[in-house]
């Protein structure tokens, strides 16, 4: 072995070293790791993602990924010939597009995760809000405040629902099996109906029905930020909702952290803590939870 080799081993002995009281720390425990579309874009940060997971299964901790694919619907959607409307910059899921959406995140991208994971040595199953009663949905209303009559009117998105009913059953028994959970957000209404959920609402509910230690949103974009676009790595409750109303937190940012904090609960019920993080940066789960600086904004109560 020469001198350089030797170097190189030690150091990746030492990162080990000093990441175990982490993996410590979370042994036993569910994190729950909300996979974003855009994150999923890149095949070697997908691969690398993936790898991740597998890593975090042999090292005690229960994963249960959770993954969107708004990108990937607009492609199948395209290449049906399948015009999707707009309301309020948001796509109304009409009966047709429903279909297509759970082609797409029950069907395919499920599968491919499912499939990289297992290429990694661990054991994945997919699965989606639908299985097992898992997710029973109410469909979501969305208003908006006119600006001519001030009035406020109901804006129709199709068959897009709001998590109303967790149960955990299926994935606790998953877990138990050792298994990694890969779960699409597709579920049943009360109506009967089939129903397209935001992919990090689905998330925060089963991340609080599971009682997780935290809730990783992968996203493309460092955290949150300051004034001067620094990064902050650590909000309580009370900090976020205080820089939503300044405006520090603005745009697509706030329902995400509104999502953080819904998903939080409180003392007696809820996530201990909410991670939102650059799943563009290579390793970002691990540098998360097995690193002492973490790598993106901590919200916790």
């Amino acid at each position: 072995m020469t001198e350089k080799d030797a170097s190189k081993g030690l150091a990746e002995a030492e990162i080990l070293s000093q990441a175990l009281p982490y993996m410590q720390r979370y042994a036993g425990r569910t994190v729950v790791v909300k996979y974003g579309g855009n994150a999923m874009g890149d095949e070697a940060l997908g691969k690398a993602f993936c790898r991740d997971i597998a890593l975090l299964k042999q090292s005690g901790v229960h994963p249960v990924v959770v993954h969107g694919g708004g990108p990937q619907i607009g492609e199948m959607l395209e290449r049906l010939n399948i015009e999707s409307e707009f309301k309020d910059g948001l796509r109304v899921t009409d009966a047709q597009t429903v279909e297509v959406v759970e082609m797409v995140l029950a069907g395919s991208i499920n599968k491919q995760i499912v499939a990289s994971i297992n290429a990694e040595g661990a054991r994945a199953i997919g699965l989606c809000g639908k299985d097992g009663g898992m997710v029973l949905v109410e469909k979501a209303r969305k208003t908006k405040i006119d600006e001519n009559s001030n009035i406020e009117r109901i804006i129709d998105l199709g068959f897009v629902g709001e998590p109303k009913e967790v149960d955990s059953t299926v994935l606790d028994l998953v877990i138990e099996a050792g298994l990694i959970p890969v779960v699409a957000p597709v579920c049943f209404g009360k109506d009967g109906k089939t129903y397209n959920v935001n992919a990090d609402t689905f998330a925060g509910a089963l991340a609080r029905a599971l009682d997780a230690k935290r809730l990783l949103f992968l996203t493309d974009v460092e955290g949150v930020l300051d004034n001067d676009k620094n990064l902050i790595k650590e909000l309580s409750e009370q900090e976020a909702r205080d820089l939503i109303l300044d405006g520090t937190i603005n745009g697509g940012m706030i329902p995400k952290v509104e999502t953080c904090i819904e998903a939080l609960g409180d003392d007696i019920e809820g996530v201990e803590g909410v991670v939102i993080v650059n799943g563009k940066k290579p390793h970002a789960v691990l540098l998360e939870l097995f690193t002492e600086h973490g790598a993106g904004t901590l919200i916790t109560l």
